[in-house]
């Protein structure tokens, strides 16, 4: 369930609004949902399309109205989200608010500043909404249950990155050292995104050393590379074993607060106490 559901201070048509709009229970909600999301779709697909010259140059009538279809569609239902919860400001701001707000916005913003259609593919985060239409509840526990082994392992992660930082620096200060700048090793940042690229097995060769010393420190570097790309996965790993071993989530929102991931037999909000 969507949050912003605390309808007791609205009108008898507010209510009826935010069940169809933020609800999937009643048949007009989920009607509301899946025409929705067909829009979303068109709108993404169109996008795409618009970015192949051809296919621009010979549809672009057809693109433009699509486009402004969909953005005044968009438009008004974001208008009606406003006017149909409690507190519209904590709609803005949430999550589904902001990319609400982000997925409508460019073509607005186009018609003033060019180079921003591009952006109008962030419509397509709002497919996360099918999660919620079709009840799909394994799949938003097991998302939920990410999110909190990464949350756990911020801290590590954290201290992780900031070793290979220091890591790369060195590295690269090294390979400055050895090599030359014919081989394209000028400057200690230059060497640096060398040993980023060669560390992450990425290799673009554009910078190669040239000294067998030099070619010696990169051989250690790509075989350090592979074990380093294992240490944050086997981090999140044991910290989702973890989560995977807690008690199972409910996903329903509290209609007090809006706020979710409650231990599936909670009867109680663990924020405000309220019942469940």
């Amino acid at each position: 369930m969507e949050k912003h559901r605390d309808t007791d201070s609205l009108r008898p048509w507010q209510k009826q609004l935010n069940e169809i709009i933020f609800g999937a229970e009643t048949n007009a909600g989920k009607l509301f949902d899946i025409i929705l999301l067909v829009i979303i779709v068109v709108s993404i697909v169109a996008v795409m399309l618009e970015s192949v010259p051809s296919f621009r140059a010979k549809y672009a009538d057809e693109l433009w109205y699509t486009e402004w279809t969909v953005t005044i569609l968009f438009t008004i239902e974001y208008i009606l989200r406003l006017i149909c919860v409690k507190k519209p400001l904590k709609y803005v701001f949430s999550f589904y608010g902001i990319i609400d707000f982000l997925s409508t916005a460019p073509t607005y913003v186009g018609l003033f500043v060019s180079g921003t259609n591009s952006l109008r593919i962030l419509r397509s985060v709002r497919l996360l909404r099918v999660f919620r239409i079709l009840k799909l509840g394994n799949f938003v526990q097991d998302s939920e249950r990410l999110v909190m082994a990464l949350k756990a392992s911020r801290n590590k992660i954290i201290v992780f990155l900031f070793f290979v930082v220091m890591l790369v620096i060195i590295l690269g200060t090294i390979m400055y050292m050895i090599e030359d700048a014919e081989s394209g090793f000028s400057s200690i940042p230059r060497s640096v995104y060398w040993a980023i690229v060669t560390m992450t097995t990425v290799g673009y060769g554009d910078i190669a050393p040239a000294t067998s010393l030099g070619q010696f420190v990169a051989s250690v570097i790509m075989i350090l590379g592979y074990a380093i790309i294992a240490v944050p996965t086997g981090i999140v790993t044991n910290d989702l074993m973890k989560t995977m071993k807690s008690p199972a989530l409910n996903n329903r929102a509290c209609d007090n607060c809006g706020k979710d991931g409650h231990d599936k037999d909670a009867k109680y909000c663990k924020i405000c106490g309220g019942s469940l």
